[in-house]
């Protein structure tokens, strides 16, 4: 189901509507985090698919409870009385934007701030996720982050390319990782608080965020939209891997070389295509936020 179709849907669900709907997310969500629970059940680790469970820090379970979206009543729905940031009504329970708003106001406001923003500006495609090498610039072996994957063009290589190319990354939390030495060679200097400000739509890592905005935001993101987010974020990181300077082939993923000129024209186009992908989900998550603020 489309999200702007989600948000336009009716404000009152029949019990037979909001369970049907619920039964489906719940379908979908064990498709896309079943794999992740069986390797954790063995206590194997997944250095691309797994990145949405460690980074962001919410277990699968989380994606698996699916919530109607602000504002949106559910009749005979008494099992839901005493979720939080749910209101009892005459007839079911109702997700209470004015309860979420009160404990969470700040976070709303950020998320929106940087959403609507993101929205605002040109997508930069030149970066070519050199962000990841940057990560791993003049490190040592017992250093790198996926210490697991080996570097496909070795240390040295992987040094040259940074080395050589233009680095322009605008997203906070990409470049704190970048290694002491990679630090000074990128031409911008992003921070948390002027995060809003510098966010824009071409970032691979801000498009990822559409998931972490949705998750921040629960209960009061419908469960169709917060699993479209997901999904994208899921395509992005295996992009971000596949674009970076660990050899990836074994885990079944063909490496974006974006050292070459045909790489980088890979890179690109994906980049363009999850932008575009982004916008209408960025969007929904600013309704979101503007019916929470409102309520």
């Amino acid at each position: 189901m489309e999200a702007d179709a989600v948000l336009a849907g009716p404000r009152v669900l029949e019990r037979a509507v909001w369970t049907a709907r619920e039964a489906a997310h719940a379908q979908r969500a064990h498709a896309l985090t079943a794999a992740a629970v069986e390797r954790r059940g063995r206590g194997q680790a997944h250095p691309v698919e797994d990145f949405l469970f460690t980074y962001y820090s919410w277990a699968p379970g989380r994606l698996r409870r699916w919530h109607p979206g602000v504002g949106v009543e559910l009749l005979d729905a008494g099992e839901r009385e005493g979720w939080a940031h749910y209101a009892g009504t005459a007839r079911g329970v109702v997700v209470d934007g004015a309860s979420l708003r009160a404990q969470r106001g700040p976070t709303v406001r950020l998320a929106r701030d940087v959403l609507a923003a993101t929205r605002t500006r040109p997508a930069q495609l030149g970066c070519f996720g050199l962000h990841e090498w940057a990560m791993v610039h003049r490190s040592s072996p017992e250093q790198v982050r996926h210490a697991g994957l080996p570097l496909r063009l070795g240390h040295a290589g992987t040094d040259a390319v940074v080395e050589s190319h233009r680095i322009r990354c605008s997203h906070y939390d990409a470049f704190r990782f970048f290694t002491p030495s990679a630090v000074p060679r990128n031409e911008l200097a992003p921070t948390r608080e002027g995060q809003a400000a510098q966010e824009q739509p071409g970032c691979l890592h801000a498009t990822m965020d559409c998931y972490r905005w949705a998750m921040k935001l629960s209960p009061a993101v419908p469960g169709e939209l917060l699993l479209d987010c997901f999904e994208l974020a899921r395509d992005v990181r295996e992009l971000d891997m596949r674009a970076s300077p660990y050899d990836v082939t074994p885990l079944g993923y063909e490496p974006v070389p974006i050292e070459t000129p045909e790489g980088k024209a890979q890179y690109v186009r994906a980049q363009r295509a999850f932008a575009e992908r982004a916008d209408p989900l960025r969007a929904a998550l600013v309704e979101v936020c503007d019916a929470v603020l409102a309520a």
